[in-house]
């Protein structure tokens, strides 16, 4: 099995982008990281470790790194993007809450089978998806 960095330099070569130090600098940290994280927390912990990456890299890095599914990227309506590590992960859903951006992970076999159930019945072949749930959790819920 390809490790992260082999899959990140096979993906840059074949798309034609520059294999730059700097770029696999941001795939280390990712990799580093557990949870959930933004762009700029990112950028923060790389300065915090002396390296010379700017702010810019960081944010292309990670488009790049989600486009070869390196990394799974949560849009939330007004807290931005946050970003978590797909490679070497299970599978799994998530629930965001809209107000304070809290997000919990979680599976469900019945999600996953009637995914499964709608894609068999429009003869699709199903290759991957993403499931997310948006509402308020509890601490917010209850502040209202």
């Amino acid at each position: 099995m390809d490790t992260a960095k082999q899959k990140f330099e096979g993906y840059l070569r074949e798309e034609n982008y520059r294999v730059t130090p700097e770029r696999f600098e941001v795939l280390d940290a990712v990799m580093a990281t557990n949870g959930h994280f933004d762009a700029d927390e990112l950028f923060l912990t790389l300065k915090r470790t002396g390296s010379k990456v700017s702010r810019a890299t960081v944010y292309n890095t990670l488009d790049i790194l989600e486009e070869c599914e390196l990394v799974f990227k949560t849009r939330l309506k007004d807290h931005g993007s946050r970003y978590e590590k797909a490679f070497g992960r299970s599978h799994h859903d998530h629930l965001v809450c809209i107000k304070c951006g809290k997000i919990v992970e979680f599976v469900d076999d019945g999600i996953e089978q009637g995914q499964q159930a709608i894609a068999k019945k429009f003869r699709f072949t199903l290759i991957s998806h993403s499931h997310q749930i948006f509402g308020l959790c509890p601490d917010c819920k209850n502040g209202e």
